[in-house]
């Protein structure tokens, strides 16, 4: 059945769906990422906190999880569709697909492109809550809350713009990682749900099938992107500020080249999961919420 002119518009869809899917995925996967992080520690696994309190630093989870995932998807959306429309002007005979998306060569590129935005704007609430929740799941604070008044406790000694670099402290690192990741992540989801549909001849992808692709695709861009993921928590978890660069070389110097893969493990199992629950749950509520059967 499709939506009613009084129904949700597909900014609308896109806002709530992505709210749902941020908050399920990082609560339901939150233990995980807190291994991952004390296994990327500098500290170590067991200084970090070891398997105690694995919920340590969730608050700031809460907070972050909903307003990022749920910008991420309102950008992605709008920018595929933006991207979709520029090609049908230049070439109006090339047919399209349901949801903005085009039947051409140029299909993963706009994905690419769409994806690599969605993260940059999402990015704006992840970091600072990313660095406020690693800190707490790596002990050094007990909680989000504490690991944040420790933060704005500087400012009467590095100033209101200190406290600012310091939120958004591995800003950098953390697009570098990001953009990647869902360069890789998106195209590839994308692509599966369209070779599915062609295959049983059907319109649209269902939730269960989202999720199964959105495993492989955050299984294959998550392994893929470990270094840059290591670099970014010893970075965010760091005392002194430090430049990607430097730090990659330090960590060269320290521990050799098997310290990039540090919680590749982890990471690959929990983004695994993480997208096979993100992308399935904002598949169903997208559908739900536009009336797509």
């Amino acid at each position: 059945m499709a939506s009613s002119s009084s129904g949700p518009t597909p900014f609308t869809s896109a806002l709530f769906a992505g709210a749902l899917a941020g908050t399920t995925v990082d609560l339901s996967l939150y233990p995980i990422d807190t291994l991952k992080t004390r296994l990327q520690s500098s500290a170590g696994f067991y200084p970090s906190g070891g398997f105690r309190g694995v919920y340590a630093g969730v608050g700031s989870a809460i907070v972050g999880s909903a307003p990022g995932a749920a910008l991420f998807f309102v950008t992605y959306e709008e920018v595929k569709s933006r991207l979709r429309l520029l090609h049908e002007n230049g070439n109006g005979h090339e047919s399209t697909s349901e949801r903005g998306t085009t039947t051409g060569w140029t299909e993963p590129v706009e994905h690419m492109i769409a994806a690599s935005a969605g993260e940059v704007a999402a990015c704006a609430v992840r970091v600072p809550t990313e660095v406020v929740k690693q800190r707490a799941q790596a002990a050094q604070h007990p909680s989000s809350m504490a690991a944040l008044r420790f933060i704005l406790a500087h400012r009467g000694d590095i100033g209101a713009l200190g406290v600012w670099r310091e939120m958004y402290r591995g800003w950098g690192i953390t697009i570098m990682r990001e953009v990647p990741f869902t360069a890789i992540q998106f195209p590839l989801w994308e692509a599966m749900k369209v070779w599915r549909r062609r295959r049983i001849g059907r319109s649209q992808s269902s939730a269960i099938e989202s999720g199964i692709f959105g495993s492989i695709a955050g299984a294959v861009a998550a392994g893929l992107t470990t270094p840059l993921d290591v670099i970014k928590t010893r970075m965010m978890l760091a005392k002194e500020r430090q430049t990607a660069l430097s730090l990659s070389v330090q960590i060269w110097r320290d521990s050799g080249s098997k310290a990039f893969m540090a919680g590749f493990g982890p990471r690959v199992m929990w983004i695994s999961a993480g997208g096979a629950i993100f992308l399935g749950t904002y598949e169903w509520a997208f559908n739900a919420m536009t009336g797509i059967t």
